[in-house]
């Protein structure tokens, strides 16, 4: 999507500004189905620095997740947000969702063809 749409950038300013977690979202993104459950990027941020920080290999990284300048940018509203900040979150393959337990997500919204309000359950069969 060349331009983003104003409906989906309006669902994720007011994700923003009422700091929720609540907002269930399914996007289509160069052919993937991803769905879940949108967080505000400050919240986003913190739970990716939080797993982060508990790896001895990736520790390192999570300040770059909790930065001054990421904080910033974080809190910034000036402009509108130009990202989706995804958690408990699958990748659809089948019927299957991928990772089982849900995963971090960060989409450009510019890159969304498709989505629909709402996330798609899994069954075992």
């Amino acid at each position: 999507m060349s331009k983003p749409d104003h409906l989906l950038v309006d669902i994720a300013t007011t994700v923003e500004s009422e700091q929720s977690n609540q907002m269930s979202l399914t996007v289509v993104v160069q052919g993937a189905v991803i769905t879940g459950r949108l967080a505000p990027e400050v919240v986003w941020r913190e739970r990716v620095a939080e797993v982060l920080a508990d790896s001895a290999r990736l520790g390192p990284f999570a300040a770059i997740f909790t930065s001054a300048r990421a904080g910033a940018r974080s809190g910034q509203r000036d402009e509108p947000p130009t990202h989706l900040h995804f958690h408990v979150a699958r990748i659809l393959q089948g019927s299957v969702g991928i990772p089982e337990t849900g995963g971090m997500y960060r989409i450009a919204i510019k890159d969304v063809s498709a989505w629909t309000v709402g996330d798609f359950s899994y069954s075992d069969g």
